[in-house]
């Protein structure tokens, strides 16, 4: 194979492609039709990338499977997340979203996925995963996002027909962003929960599963008692598997993926939790057996593949996939860290919390989830991280000051936001006004804005009281430039930041990709 044709070949594992939920499982599926087939999709991608890792096995390229990839929109939304800035070294972080689609828009997704009920019908982003590749390309970080968190989905525009969908009236399920118009309105979702710049998404559907599984072999899981994922309606994936570790492949691995009932809570995080051991189990088998040696088998992979993917123009060909594979394959497993975002029961529904923030300041700043950047700070003041949009004259700028000192343990500190007001006006910021009605409860003092035009703004306020910019946020709560005084600021005039902490929340419940003991739990109600 010439040199040419490598930097052209397929990531043929694309045709793994984003499994869906095929059991009709969830909580809540966002449509009032049940789903008894929805197949897990996920990360055609982060295969791919792994195969491309055994290049010696060989790859068959083909000019027209370029054809064969669809592409949408980046972004959506009305509001960008500004690029990080470089390290010293002139090198920036990769953040891809990886979207699995609950489309059935084919006989083949029909065959694999069921639900003929739902057939041509709006399409749910049921997994969702953001995956870091930090600037130095040292380590990699995956942050999975359940389907079932409530967010608030901004407004955005189909570039197809031009359709406007206005942001959400509250809080949605995050899978329905799909439906606002395409994956760039889930990339405009995550962005604005999340702060975090995403410069590419895959989305795929589940066509080629089976085949897939069965080219690379097997993959290693792990149960730790007899499952048999199937209750006294019918429900569950149908997976049946002795206690121990075994291969699995083919029907067998796509059921390993859309498990729900019979791991754990049988909840949207335990399957999650079993995506990431299976992902990993892959990365190691990949790695140490090249076992993809069939052009012809390559070349049907490659087919359906393409045919299920669907990305961003930055990402429109082989060559283009192949290049970002080439940079993801730098990282060893034992740098890569899985991560769910950390997150709390809302009803039937889950929300983010304080750790989740923590866990997505980690990958804004591009600090290594698996520890390795210990000494790696965030820029220390507001000229290392200058926002596009210039300030207004300090007495020109509304803000609104709330009270958010509260915690689980103590009440609200008195008048914290009369107090802070009145060290603005002092400051120069005249138009600051004290919601004395607000008693939040906030970690950490933070100034949001809720578009573009007023990120300057609140960094001249961060500044005025010697906010670090990692306080300012961009949030579609507010209406206005809005100081939260959180509870690290109960008392006196003078802001003192807290000791920065950049370790991962155990809530976000990290699985390292050199983890080969991992071992999913058994609910046993469903073992046998």
């Amino acid at each position: 194979m010439t040199q040419n044709t490598v930097q052209e070949a397929v990531p043929a594992a694309e045709d793994e492609a984003a499994l869906g939920d095929g059991s009709g499982e969830g909580p809540g599926d966002g449509r009032r039709a049940p789903r008894k087939h929805r197949v897990l999709r996920w990360s055609a991608m982060v295969l791919a990338v792994l195969i491309v890792g055994t290049a010696g096995a060989g790859y068959v390229y083909y000019r027209h499977l370029n054809a064969n990839i669809e592409q949408q929109e980046l972004n959506l939304g009305d509001e960008k997340i500004p690029e990080p800035t470089p390290n010293a070294a002139g090198q920036t972080p990769l953040n891809i979203l990886l979207i699995g689609s609950d489309a059935r828009d084919s006989k083949e997704n029909q065959e694999l996925g069921g639900a003929r009920e739902t057939f041509g019908s709006t399409p749910l982003a049921d997994v969702q995963m953001l995956v870091h590749l930090s600037a130095d390309r040292s380590n990699m970080s995956v942050v999975s996002m359940p389907r079932d968190t409530l967010v608030r989905i901004p407004k955005c525009t189909d570039p197809d027909d031009g359709t406007v969908y206005p942001a959400s009236n509250g809080r949605v399920m995050t899978n329905q962003s799909l439906g606002h118009g395409g994956p760039g309105c889930t990339v405009a979702t995550w962005q604005e929960l999340t702060g975090i710049h995403i410069d590419h998404f895959l989305m795929v559907d589940f066509a080629g599963v089976v085949s897939m599984a069965d080219a690379v072999g097997g993959v290693p899981v792990c149960v730790d008692a007899n499952i048999h994922s199937r209750d006294g309606q019918g429900h569950g994936s149908g997976l049946k598997l002795e206690k121990g570790t075994h291969p699995v492949k083919g029907e067998q691995a796509l059921q390993w993926l859309r498990t729900r009932y019979g791991f754990e809570d049988g909840s949207d995080l335990a399957r999650a939790k079993a995506q990431h051991m299976y992902m990993n189990s892959m990365v190691r088998e990949l790695r140490e057996n090249a076992t993809l040696s069939n052009p012809n088998k390559l070349r049907r992979l490659a087919e359906k593949a393409t045919e299920a993917l669907t990305v961003d123009p930055g990402l429109n060909s082989v060559k283009k996939l192949y290049d970002l594979s080439t940079e993801l394959r730098k990282v060893e497993p034992e740098h890569i860290t899985m991560t769910t975002m950390p997150n709390r029961y809302v009803g039937a529904r889950v929300e983010p919390t304080e750790d989740a923030e923590q866990l997505f300041r980690l990958v804004r700043e591009d600090i290594a989830l698996d520890g390795g950047d210990t000494e790696k700070k965030a820029p220390s003041t507001q000229e290392d991280r200058s926002p596009d949009d210039p300030a207004a004259e300090d007495a020109e700028i509304p803000v609104l000051v709330q009270n958010g000192t509260r915690t689980d343990t103590l009440g609200a500190a008195p008048d914290r936001a009369g107090t802070v007001a009145e060290l603005l006006v002092d400051e120069g910021f005249t138009r600051a006004v004290a919601d004395q009605g607000a008693s939040l409860s906030e970690k950490t003092t933070v100034v949001r804005y809720p578009s573009a035009d007023l990120e300057g703004d609140a960094a001249a306020v961060a500044e005025a009281l010697g906010l670090g910019p990692g306080a300012v946020r961009r949030s579609t709560d507010v209406s206005g430039v809005t100081l939260v005084v959180g509870a690290d600021w109960r008392e006196g005039t003078a802001y003192k930041a807290p000791e920065e902490n950049n370790e991962v929340p155990e809530t976000a419940e990290a699985l390292n990709g050199a983890d080969d003991e991992a071992c999913m739990k058994v609910n046993p109600a469903f073992t046998w």
